[in-house]
């Protein structure tokens, strides 16, 4: 396999919105970006992945694109972004950007001259327009459920007055979803990946990659409700099983019809210098098929979903490690390690929360920095950052609307970051933020964790620079595991790197003559004899 940069690259995910704001209205923006760009760089990581900053109402953190070509002005303007760009490139760090094609804003001029043409027409047929059924057509075409919550479909009122047809969304109801049959769609969106790679992006990171291809749209599913639950990485509480059983078949997300799109914006990418790549969002089950996005002539990455929502866990750990690094020996992509992002808990609350949660946290960020391939940080995660509480007059996720309440949505891991300051917004803006800060998060701002040796912050800045510089770790070589006991994870990577997390609650008790690179915790070390505290990982070198 040839090597290029991002075969075992660091990518940071910034969350525009909650980044940080220049211009005290609240919300986070490029210039905010341009100006804490130093921060990312002294983590260590390679390049950042920007969520969209498109012309967008905003119904869905920016997720309903309106123009995928332009800039929103809540985040700036195209001199906003090229001014990051070259910012990032003195840094020395790369930028990839969202690419969201399942579906656009019902904004959108396509959409809005959609409404106003007929049935069939061409307008119409660059999204899903089907009639309905029932006597009058008053049903919806399928039963299928927006993975947001309620139904996936919307009637219409056509300009006669009637009521029309139906539009497919699976998300919310402003984000009609987009027919890749018609070739117009993929016209548009070869122009889009072309007017941002000319702004000098290394790459795109593709939203719904799974999306584009709908089969059987007037099939009915048997369990619309529990389908939709198991596509949401925010439900934690579904059978892991049954979890499986519904993702192995799925009529409007991992269809055949996709390949043939990535296989021509592979052809697109390639004419450009500087090894662009794509990386897709896809979550497919079983996990083997994932590796059909990345063969040599589609996308180049796709992200590991295992470790979304991976338990502290030995024998877990090691069974997934152990699947992901199989699945993908045998294609030129590399596996891709995350632990959350905007659409997921944060790692701290998912495993339990607290001095506990952060404990296992950082435990498990050891693990993931040592092993092969690319790593991905969502923003914040190098703070400890747990999920933010968020009132309800405060949230805006369309999830918690559309199922009043029932599900709170993803607010909570999209409240800014705290930089500086001993009160609310912490230096994201002057004066108020477009979600409020916890006051706690005080002694987790960037300003107060790099004045703490054993912080978070700077345990993840030690990581990454020791990644860098250890010839056994990054790369593309695979673990190789040692005999332990029940709940240790332990593996070596060679040239003479070794790991030890001790997943119990009980101490773990060893010898070694190795040097202790890091630890996740303090340990006690006597001579050759090491005792490794529970839920703490350690790195060692000969």
């Amino acid at each position: 396999m040839t090597s290029t940069w991002w075969h075992d690259a660091v990518v940071y995910q910034i969350y525009p919105r909650s980044f940080s704001d220049s211009n005290n209205d609240g919300e986070g923006d490029l210039i905010g970006i341009r100006n804490r760009l130093a921060h990312v760089a002294s983590l260590g990581v390679d390049a950042i992945w920007l969520s969209p900053f498109y012309q967008s109402p905003n119904r869905d953190g920016g997720y309903d694109v309106s123009d995928p070509r332009a800039i929103d002005p809540r985040f700036g303007t195209l001199l906003d972004f090229q001014q990051l760009m070259q910012r990032a490139n003195e840094l020395g760090l790369k930028v990839i950007v969202d690419l969201v094609p399942n579906h656009f804003s019902d904004q959108h001029d396509w959409f809005k001259a959609a409404l106003a043409s007929p049935p069939n027409s061409p307008a119409r047929n660059r999204f899903h327009f089907y009639d309905g059924k029932g006597v009058h057509g008053e049903l919806p075409p399928n039963n299928w459920e927006s993975v947001f919550g309620g139904p996936s479909w919307t009637r219409i009122t056509e300009s006669d007055g009637k009521p029309g047809q139906w539009y497919l969304h699976l998300f919310d109801s402003s984000q009609p979803d987009l027919n890749w049959n018609n070739p117009e769609v993929n016209e548009d969106f070869e122009k889009t990946i072309k007017f941002w790679l000319d702004q000098g992006v290394a790459g795109f990171r593709i939203d719904v990659a799974h999306g584009l291809a709908k089969d059987e749209i007037y099939q009915d599913h048997p369990d619309p409700v529990g389908l939709t639950a198991a596509l949401r990485l925010d439900v934690t509480d579904i059978d892991p099983e049954y979890r499986k059983q519904l993702l192995s078949d799925i009529p409007f997300f991992d269809r055949d019809g996709v390949h043939k799109i990535y296989r021509g914006w592979r052809n697109l990418i390639d004419t450009y210098p500087g090894d662009r790549f794509f990386v897709a969002e896809a979550w497919v089950y079983p996990t083997s098929r994932a590796v059909r996005y990345v063969r040599p002539d589609e996308l180049h990455q796709i992200f590991n979903f295992d470790f979304l929502t991976i338990q502290w866990n030995a024998e877990e750990i090691r069974a997934a490690v152990d699947k992901i690094t199989s699945e993908f020996k045998n294609v030129t992509a590399p596996p891709t390690w995350v632990l959350d992002n905007h659409d997921s808990p944060r790692v701290v609350t998912r495993l339990g929360g607290g001095a506990i949660g952060l404990a296992k946290a950082r435990a498990l960020a050891m693990v993931t920095q040592a092993l092969p391939g690319n790593l991905y940080i969502y923003q914040g995660e190098e703070l400890g950052l747990e999920d933010a509480p968020v009132l309800p007059e405060h949230r805006q996720d369309p999830i918690f609307f559309r199922t009043n309440g029932v599900q709170l949505g993803r607010d909570g891991v999209r409240v800014p970051i705290p930089w500086e300051g001993d009160a609310p917004p912490f230096g994201f803006a002057e004066f108020n933020s477009w979600l409020p800060l916890p006051a706690h998060w005080r002694e987790l701002s960037v300003a107060a964790q790099q004045q703490d040796s054993q912080s978070t912050l700077n345990l993840y800045r030690k990581l990454l620079k020791i990644r860098k510089s250890h010839p056994a770790l990054g790369g593309l070589a695979g673990v190789s595991w040692q005999d332990a006991p029940t709940g240790i994870l332990r593996f070596r990577r060679e040239p003479g790197f070794e790991l030890v997390a001790n997943t119990t609650d009980a101490e773990f008790k060893f010898t070694t003559a190795k040097t202790l690179l890091a630890a996740s915790m303090p340990i006690q070390t006597t001579g050759s004899d090491v005792t490794l505290p529970p839920h703490t990982t350690i790195w060692l070198s000969e």
